[in-house]
């Protein structure tokens, strides 16, 4: 029979019925029981959200530039495109600055105000290029093979340092051509070298770079502060480390090479890890931060100082997490009076910007606002910083802060034309512990949530283990799009479970040797804790997780079968074959105690693989097919051992994906997968009010 939406009769009811159900919702019925699935973000529309960073304030605090990613998905493409942007520090006269199909990112200022570097792979690999600050075509500064890492302006504007790869020899791309280019593992290594390059061209109009570590060690890339010129523009100090493989950060130490000679000399070299040194504005001092001895995967460190010549160094105060490096905390650089040094730090759920002062009293806290602040970085004059924030409810962009007070204002409008649909409301809460540790996590309630009605409840697991639930926009684009899941009447909680960074030292170590153990007691008490408030159906589970999230994931439908669906992205199955095979080899045994050959009972009691009999949790397996920190086989071992005892499981290997996907079409796949799979699983029989 033809749809009466096909009668002509029927149109003007049919579009008044299409625009009721729009506006109050669609109504779903399954068997005696309706429920009403809100309009709201898809993770379609979640894509269109941009991401802001390399936010930076001229010297003379007038302009900022910072830069905008949007997702690029046509029939040909799935990439991400970066371009610069331009404003007023009051968010006046924002103008884009570059253009084109290739991407440009991390500007950065001259001391003078009048030039700006940034990187772009419009010529091919990654290169340095030069554009004046008021505006005008891009000049290529640099022309390598290899693609620069990392660049630093040198005070006098007359010269820029970039850290740069070994290229191949002759030989070698001989071999590689005639495909006679077979490799020995651990060795003829392509260290990340030092090189610096001037910005006048020589009298042939042609600007010449220079190497100035030639020593068998490799400049450390991956470190948000890899290098630093001294004020007088002659030295540069350093972070290296004996070989360029990630797990060799243990044995990171610091140096100083002389621009003008390229003599080498050690500034800290100790058997803990030094990183992220910085020059005091007057030149006769670097700080940088150092771990404990010997360090350890969770990462414990301090902020020291040292004489720029070397000699003992100093620490000064602990921080409150103890962990002022790297991802979820980072050096910022010195006070223009050189009596502190800026920071950044996670407490919680939050970032805080604070000053530690060289002469050993605690730090004190520049702002107290409930942000994520991203991309924190002072201008050349050490008068502003910049920095991208965001909350739960409102998305990212740029902002410029100057420091005595600390007044932050909103310079960016990147993402001001987003859907406005509704957001479910995000809150802290707390619970205790079975052992009575308190545990704090994120709840997102659904939209419309109603009190004395009862939700289905996702447990999300994050990575790490030392990553942190931030008080992040809900609606960014994201492999498990809560924004979505509360549209469509979802409870959403995120647990910060011990062995997070954020909450202390103490915290952070306590899941060492207990992998799946009490952090999985954190989340059970978390998800009766939701229960408990009223809010989740203890009947309808679901659980996920990336990573570290991805093992938990695991470990989770092994220990109890509560959850009515799980989703396991890129995780741990095989706690002994994952050491074997992961590019961080180091990282298990330091958490478990001991390798696997030394004590085998640890990796088989917490390895998700060797307690598979029995579970009967439906389960979706996401992972990338290049991921080397997570290798692939990880996701085939669990999903042969359910599929061979009849568990529901999907399997989705995504091409060309590493450990974090990056491709856009690939994030959204992988979003919609797990809507569709815990709609599946957890929406089908819905339950009245209890």
């Amino acid at each position: 029979m033809p749809s009466a939406f096909h009668r002509p009769r029927c149109r003007v009811v049919s579009f008044l019925l299409i625009l009721t159900l729009s506006l109050l919702g669609t109504v779903l019925t399954v068997g005696q029981e309706t429920t009403r699935q809100p309009v709201g973000w898809t993770p379609d529309e979640m894509m269109k959200v941009k991401n802001v960073a390399g936010v930076g304030v001229s010297p003379d605090g007038r302009r900022v530039v910072f830069t905008v990613t949007e997702a690029i998905m046509t029939d040909a493409k799935s990439e991400t495109l970066t371009h610069i942007h331009m404003a007023n520090v009051d968010g006046s006269d924002a103008r884009e600055m570059t253009y084109g199909d290739k991407s440009c990112n991390n500007p950065q200022w001259s001391a003078d105000g009048r030039w700006i570097v940034f990187m772009s792979g419009r010529s091919g690999k990654n290169n340095l290029w030069l554009l004046r600050a008021d505006g005008g075509e891009a000049q290529p500064l640099t022309d390598v093979k290899t693609g620069v890492k990392s660049f630093k302006w040198a005070p006098d504007n007359k010269q820029v340092a970039f850290i740069l790869p070994d290229s191949l020899t002759p030989d070698e791309e001989k071999a590689q051509k005639g495909k006679n280019d077979a490799k020995v593992v651990d060795e003829d290594f392509k260290m990340d070298r030092l090189w610096v390059i001037p910005i006048d061209k020589d009298a042939s109009g042609t600007r010449t770079a220079r190497l100035l570590t030639k020593a068998e060690f490799s400049i450390t890339a991956r470190t948000p502060i890899p290098f630093d010129w001294s004020p007088d523009g002659r030295t540069i100090v350093f972070t290296h480390t004996p070989t360029p493989r990630v797990d060799d950060w243990p044995l990171s130490d610091i140096s100083t090479v002389d621009v003008a000679t390229k003599e080498i000399k050690p500034v800290a070299r100790t058997s803990a890890a030094e990183f992220a040194p910085l020059y005091s504005p007057d030149g006769r001092w670097v700080a940088y931060t150092v771990s404990d001895d010997p360090p350890t995967y969770a990462g414990s460190a301090d902020i020291a100082v040292v004489s720029a010549s070397g000699g003992p160094p100093r620490k000064l105060a602990e921080t409150l997490d103890r962990m002022p490096r790297g991802g979820r905390a980072d050096l910022i650089g010195w006070a223009a009076d050189g009596q502190g040094i800026l920071f950044t730090e996670t407490r919680g759920t939050v970032t805080r910007l604070c000053v530690l002062p060289v002469s050993g009293e605690p730090p004190q806290d520049l702002n107290g606002d409930d942000v994520v602040m991203t991309s924190i970085s002072l201008n050349p004059s050490r008068t502003m910083v910049g920095f991208a924030a965001q909350t739960t409810n409102r998305p990212i962009e740029a902002y410029v802060a100057r420091l005595n007070p600390f007044t932050p204002v909103q310079v960016s409008r990147m993402n001001a034309d987003l859907p406005k649909h509704p957001l479910g409301r995000t809150e802290a809460i707390r619970w205790k512990a079975s052992d009575g540790i308190e545990i704090e996590g994120l709840l997102t309630y659904p939209v419309g949530y109603k009190a004395g009605k009862r939700y289905p409840l996702l447990l999300y697991i994050h990575g790490g283990p030392t990553d942190v639930i931030f008080r992040s926009f809900i609606a960014r684009p994201w492999q498990y799009p809560v924004a979505t899941f509360a549209s469509q009447g979802y409870a959403f909680l995120q647990p910060n479970f011990r062995g997070t960074s954020g909450y202390g030292k103490k915290f952070r170590y306590m899941n060492y040797k207990d992998w799946g153990g009490m952090d999985y007691q954190d989340l059970m008490a978390g998800v009766d804790h939701v229960i408990k408030m009223g809010v989740a159906d203890e009947d309808r589970l679901g659980v996920m997780g990336w990573s570290y999230g991805g093992y938990m994931t695991s470990s989770v439908i092994t220990q109890t079968k509560r959850f009515k669906a799980a989703s396991v992205g890129a995780g741990m199955s095989n706690l002994m074959s994952f050491t074997g095979t992961s590019d961080i080899p180091g990282y298990l045994p330091d958490y478990l105690g001991a390798e696997f050959w030394e004590n085998l009972d640890i990796y088989r009691a917490r390895s998700p693989l060797f307690n598979v009999k029995g579970v009967s949790t439906p389960t979706l397996i996401q992972h990338g097919e290049v991921d080397v920190r997570v290798p692939t086989a990880q996701a085939y071992e669990l999903y042969n051992a359910l599929k061979r005892q009849k568990v529901p499981v999907k399997l989705e290997i995504y091409p060309r994906s590493p450990h974090d996907p990056n491709e856009p079409k690939q994030i959204l796949e992988i979003a919609k997968r797990n809507v569709e799979w815990f709609n599946h699983y957890l929406r089908k029989d819905v339950s009245a009010t209890k």
